[in-house]
């Protein structure tokens, strides 16, 4: 069996570190692994498989004896070493928004559209997290009955910020508790008992990048230019998972039990679907799972072709770092990627 050399970019962060649990937890083949940083990260240690490794700093260089690189340390840093990557031979599925919507890199969710894999020139964008979400549980729906129109609004834990989220989360939560005044750092409110419907920068159109970013990554993924969309993205106190509420118009009606007879065999879904027993997908389950749970699927009351549901992943996971690793092992699994080295 080929191994391959893989190097993760960003391997400090809270998404770095899931690649490295799911390179792991999944048996990667891999030959070796390089973890890179900045310099400032640069001489810290991490284990994978149980061994130690040491973190470099990320250069030019870096490169030049890698097969896949999987890169999650900022728009920034994927624009300036993406290509030099590339040029070195690696393949690069990124999780930055910085190739997402350029028309040469495919973007890729491997439950929709794993074909788009083969046109890459050294370059593979990872979806943002929520968008993976919308399409794994709506393509398989689209494919029987186009869809007209979307609405979701989206609940989205902070981990999706960064790790300084997280702790802002902690510790201001720890501060509303004893009475103390929490001080926002990371978000521009308290985000501690508090939603603030702003994740990333407001456009001039009003909606927020997060929320267009849905709107055009959906339509590229799905190859559905004509579909309407509409989003708001709200971060909430939670740690892991998003969650998301999502209107759906179809072509033709829909009844809430065939579009559960489709998702039971869709892959990368699992349902929950049992309002009598209070059973729905919340984000403290799906926290360390590998699926796109639905649940309250449902007539839409305004309208004849319309269904709604409730979506939630990890987005550390299928949001990110699993997506990415799967676009990897789709390579593998299909020859479109071939080791330079090691067996």
């Amino acid at each position: 069996m080929n191994k391959y050399r893989v190097a993760i970019v960003g391997a400090t962060g809270l998404v770095g570190q899931e690649f490295i649990k799911v390179l792991e937890q999944r048996n990667f083949p891999m030959a070796s692994i390089l973890l890179l940083a900045s310099d400032r990260s640069a001489g810290k240690k991490l284990f994978v498989n149980h061994r130690e490794i040491e973190v470099e700093e990320t250069t030019p260089e870096s490169f030049k004896k890698v097969d896949i690189a999987l890169f999650s340390a900022g728009a920034e840093t994927s624009r300036y070493f993406s290509p030099i990557a590339a040029q070195s031979g690696a393949v690069v599925v990124d999780n930055s928004s910085a190739f997402r919507m350029t028309p040469a890199v495919p973007l890729v969710v491997p439950e929709v559209n794993p074909e788009d894999i083969k046109w890459h020139k050294g370059i593979i964008a990872n979806p943002n997290c929520s968008t993976i979400q919308i399409v794994v549980a709506l393509y398989p729906l689209h494919k029987v009955n186009p869809i007209k129109r979307i609405i979701v609004d989206t609940y989205q834990a902070v981990s999706g910020t960064g790790s300084a989220a997280v702790e802002e989360l902690t510790v201001q939560a720890k501060q509303v508790l004893e009475g103390q005044t929490a001080i926002p750092h990371v978000y521009p409110h308290q985000i501690a008992f508090n939603i603030l419907p702003e994740i990333d920068v407001f456009l001039d159109n009003g909606y927020t990048k997060e929320e267009w970013k849905v709107v055009e990554e959906t339509r590229k993924i799905m190859h559905a230019d004509d579909i309407a969309i509409s989003a708001t993205c709200v971060r909430v106190p939670v740690f892991t998972g998003h969650s998301m509420a999502i209107h759906i118009e179809f072509s033709q009606p829909m009844s809430p039990d065939e579009a559960q007879r489709i998702l039971a065999q869709a892959p990368g879904i699992k349902l929950l679907d049992d309002p009598t027993i209070s059973l729905y997908p919340q984000p403290w389950s799906a926290a360390g799972t590998d699926e796109v749970f639905v649940g309250r699927i449902r007539r839409d009351a305004s309208h004849p072709n319309g269904l709604v549901m409730w979506v939630v992943a990890d987005n550390l996971r299928k949001g990110a770092a699993l997506n990415a690793v799967q676009i990897a092992e789709e390579m593998i699994k299909r020859e479109w990627l071939h080791p330079r080295g090691g067996k």
